[in-house]
């Protein structure tokens, strides 16, 4: 039985399935998802994350985690966490890298939010010294204040996709042709009460055939999350690519080897993701009662924690082969043609905080 086989059977029994049902099925079901069935990352993966390119980002990440801590006081026990931690990378850098500060470390509870059995493994051994827990979602966290950060997360998460007709909009769904039983996309009969969740500017702009694309499921996780440091106190950086304002678009994608696939050939092969709608967010986090700092580029964000002088005591140590590297990974993190200007940065605070390092402006 294959994925593909799966999602006949549901559609058999439910009907057509939304985008929503399908990501998720296509990236964590136990049995046939992406994430629960490979290592995706690095050259041999299927894509490079941040994280991978240079340990420069990871330590830059975790001094900011020290710096929000000594901004909350201090507080002798504060939770840390990371949603979809990849292979351990990004938090085995800012382990790393924070090891001088202070107290950080011995305050500092590790806690994972990771799915897939998989990666959890890869995880463990990349931060075997450190005790981390893992939860299947953020709500698994103990109470307690938090800095919770989030790189290339919020891109994975469930969206559901609508299509404005002559009538309204109406919800895009996974079907099967009944003569070749491939899997094509159709469209619900009736209109959509999720339009109800499009911004303004969306419903007034799009144009009969325009898809518009919402995540429930991000809006809830960021309302938690926002709820959660304005309860407890603390942070969560958001790190992924996306739009700074929200609008009409079909972002859906799926990457196999580094290359754009399609994705309903492709179903359970590739990694499938939509672009983040960070205002979309925002929203959430101010009617919960939170700030949105940002979003900020990429590159802007790492350049105002001093990824140029970091590249630069690196260099200064490394062979002038290594040293080419340095300069290269850091280029492909900040550069507007690289990761620079698609990948955006965002953060959440209460609204009695300081804003976090690289947002003071």
């Amino acid at each position: 039985m294959s994925l593909l086989d799966h999602l006949r059977r549901r559609v058999s029994s439910e009907g057509p399935l939304s985008v929503a049902d399908v990501m998720a099925d296509a990236l964590t079901h136990p049995r046939f998802g992406y994430y629960a069935t490979r290592d995706p990352f690095g050259a041999a993966g299927d894509f490079v994350t941040a994280p991978e390119v240079s340990q420069m980002f990871g330590e830059l990440i975790g001094l900011w985690a020290a710096v929000v801590w000594q901004q909350m006081g201090s507080p002798g026990r504060v939770h840390l966490v990371e949603l979809g931690p990849g292979r351990g990378t990004l938090m085995a850098d800012a382990l790393r890298a924070t090891r001088a500060v202070p107290g950080f470390h011995a305050a500092a509870d590790l806690h994972l939010v990771e799915a897939s059995r998989t990666l959890r493994e890869m995880q463990g051994r990349a931060l075997s010294g450190y005790a981390p827990r893992w939860h299947d979602d953020i709500s698994g966290v103990p109470d307690g204040p938090a800095i919770v950060i989030a790189n290339e997360f919020f891109d994975a998460l469930p969206i559901v996709q609508l299509m404005r007709t002559g009538a309204g909009w109406h919800e895009r769904r996974l079907a099967f042709d009944p003569e070749g039983g491939a899997p094509i996309w159709t469209l619900t009969p009736g209109i959509s009460p999720l339009a109800a969740l499009l911004h303004p500017s969306v419903l007034m702009s799009a144009r009969p055939g325009e898809i518009a694309e919402v995540s429930p499921t991000s809006l809830s996780v960021a309302d938690a999350l926002a709820r959660r440091v304005v309860r407890e106190g603390g942070a969560a950086l958001v790190i992924d690519y996306g739009h700074g304002e929200s609008a009409a678009g079909d972002t859906l994608q799926a990457v196999k080897a580094h290359e754009p696939v399609d994705v309903l050939s492709t179903l359970g092969e590739a990694d499938v993701t939509a672009h983040v709608d960070f205002a979309a967010l925002a929203r959430a986090v101010t009617q919960a009662g939170g700030v949105a700092h940002g979003p900020l580029s990429q590159g802007v964000f790492l350049s105002a924690l001093g990824i140029a002088q970091r590249a630069e005591a690196l260099a200064a140590r490394a062979t002038p082969a290594q040293a080419r590297d340095i300069e290269a990974a850091k280029v492909r993190l900040i550069d507007p043609g690289e990761m620079g200007t698609l990948f955006k940065v965002a953060a959440w605070t209460g609204p009695a905080a300081s804003p976090p390092p690289g947002f003071e402006a």
